[in-house]
């Protein structure tokens, strides 16, 4: 079953550095972003639903995290979704508030075990090739969880 998902824009941003965003509409429909996550993305893609959010709640959030993880977030919660997440601090607010988390790494992850991919850890390598920061342990986690 492909679930829902509002995501921000990093992973976004660092799926389509790795040439590989079609890995999102393969794993989640719909896919839900913000106004200023599509702003900060910049690509208008088929399969992104632009919905705005309770401006009050994203207001409010901005206070603590950056636009478009404030509205993401926002988002989120209205819509009682999942989120791709990957900040810490935005994390740390999106739990807060009860919101169920994923990284991009945990995408790539699901991708790998609902066979879309063939191997994480070359794209893991692309990702932090192309900028994406993540620390050695959660890489080696990722892959232990693949069996790679």
């Amino acid at each position: 079953m492909i679930e829902s998902v509002v995501t921000d824009s990093t992973s976004l941003i660092g799926l389509e550095r790795i040439g590989r965003l079609d890995i999102l509409p393969g794993l989640f429909e719909p896919i839900l972003v913000p106004p200023a996550v599509q702003q900060e993305f910049g690509i208008s893609l088929p399969w992104l639903q632009i919905v705005t959010p309770d401006i009050g709640i994203a207001t409010s959030l901005k206070i603590v995290v950056d636009d478009g993880e404030a509205e993401a977030i926002a988002l989120a919660y209205q819509q009682g979704l999942q989120i791709i997440l990957d900040d810490q601090q935005a994390r740390k607010v999106a739990r807060n508030m009860g919101i169920s988390i994923i990284g991009t790494i945990g995408v790539l992850v699901k991708a790998k075990q609902a066979e879309l991919i063939s191997a994480l850890k070359p794209l893991l390598d692309r990702l932090e090739m192309n900028g994406f920061y993540m620390t050695s342990a959660l890489k080696a986690e990722a892959l232990k969880v693949v069996g790679e």
